[in-house]
């Protein structure tokens, strides 16, 4: 009996402080694995990282991480999905946790539980730190793992894909360190039984949260129907709205614009021929070869009629000043109405350069497409005269005209990279 007893206490499983808080935790990360909807076509919305993270904050140890991934097994089980997207997922949370542990380790500062019941302004100066550099090495890794996913699927270039998702990512880096910090702090002094009722607001906020996405894809998805009524008017500019969009998103990051506004950049570049849809201009597109005179000056207004149809809807108001002047030179030179220099609104200096890289690297009855080096000599020509200057310095720099190329004319043909 002695012996007995002396094996079975020789055997028992020593869990590391906080780890039944952690298990609740993770067992609320696992229900909002459970509850994550399709924000698009290769990714998912869920709010798991945060609870996943309070749990390594309670418990920083190789026993949340296994109970993560154990969460995570079940989660991709219950979801189907295919073997890789499955292992990249498990992948993605392990290898982040694990090295966020090991930065609180080295930061030497105590686990989230052994603050029980002190002040909130008292865990917030012992344990601010350790919250931002774990939220940030989990958001680091997750871009890393993500960046390099789309690099190998869409053969775009890593590292631009990467610096733009970190970017984009900063804002969320600070939203998750609140929330995160607030949910670990409730949940070391509310116990077990408080954490289950967090449950609630989780349920709450991801159902809001939903319906925001769906009402975005609604107008997304309008937008497309939009773009796709004017290309079918004109076979020769299939596509022309789409590449137009990527390249100023790619041009406006070069030049240093916030995320928010490269989004607007990106949804004027999409609509900037938005006018075509009137039917005045079916005939004209319809034509092949080059227009009359006559022609020319009706396709001119398609500009003001594109910015009167966005200026119907409210959402896209702001856009109505880069759609009118997407054609205007730097000169004063352009239509519709002979803006020039800094009066030209920055989006639509942007559109210009945009639309005519996709002009001019494109195949037209009456011309062929222009070689790599044929194009930035076509920009360097008409600097400071069709396009602002210090813009066409930055596009016609080596990283962004080769990533430029490499994103939309490499697609269609083999070109050459620009020597640096």
């Amino acid at each position: 009996m002695v012996a007995y007893a002396i094996m079975a206490r020789e055997t028992t499983l020593v869990f590391p402080a906080g780890s039944g808080l952690a298990a609740m935790l993770v067992a609320l990360g696992l229900g909002a694995e459970l509850l994550s909807f399709d924000q698009s076509k290769d990714s998912a919305g869920s709010a798991a990282v945060i609870p996943f993270a309070a749990g390594v904050l309670v418990a920083p140890s190789a026993t949340t991480v296994a109970m993560i991934v154990f969460a995570e097994v079940i989660a991709q089980l219950l979801h189907r999905r295919t073997l890789i997207k499955a292992v990249f997922n498990i992948a993605q949370h392990t290898l982040g946790l694990s090295i966020a542990i090991l930065v609180l380790q080295w930061t030497g500062g105590p686990a989230f539980v052994e603050l029980r019941g002190a002040s909130f302004v008292t865990c917030l100066k012992a344990l601010l730190l350790p919250t931002v550099l774990l939220v940030a090495v989990v958001q680091f890794v997750n871009n890393l793992f993500v960046s390099a996913a789309i690099s190998i699927s869409s053969g775009r270039p890593f590292v631009p894909l990467w610096t733009s998702h970190l970017r984009m990512g900063a804002t969320n880096v600070l939203v998750n360190v609140v929330v995160t910090f607030y949910v670990t702090w409730l949940s070391v002094n509310l116990g077990i039984a408080g954490t289950a009722g967090m449950a609630i607001p989780i349920i709450l906020v991801r159902q809001l949260y939903r319906t925001t996405v769906e009402l975005t894809t609604v107008t997304e998805e309008l937008l497309e129907l939009m773009v796709a009524a004017i290309e079918a008017r004109d076979a020769y500019t299939s596509g022309h709205s789409r590449r137009v969009a990527m390249a100023s998103e790619i041009i406006a990051k070069a030049i240093g614009l916030s995320p928010p506004e490269v989004e607007r950049v990106s949804v004027a570049a999409l609509l900037h021929d938005v006018g075509k849809i009137d039917e005045r201009f079916g005939p004209i597109l319809a034509k092949e070869g080059r227009l009359t005179p006559e022609e020319w000056e009706i396709m001119k207004q398609h500009p003001i009629r594109g910015s009167q149809l966005v200026g119907l809807l409210s959402s896209l108001r702001d856009i109505v000043a880069p759609v009118r002047h997407h054609h205007e030179n730097w000169d004063g030179t352009g239509y519709p109405d002979g803006l020039r220099g800094e009066s030209i609104p920055l989006a639509s200096r942007i559109i210009m350069f945009a639309d005519t890289l996709d002009a001019i690297t494109t195949d037209r009855p009456y011309r062929k497409a222009l070689g790599i080096e044929e194009a930035r000599a076509e920009f360097l020509r008409f600097r400071a005269k069709q396009f602002d200057p210090t813009i066409c310095d930055r596009v016609v720099s080596a990283p962004v005209w080769s990533e430029l190329y490499e994103t939309f004319v490499g697609k269609s043909r083999q070109v050459q990279k620009v020597a640096s």
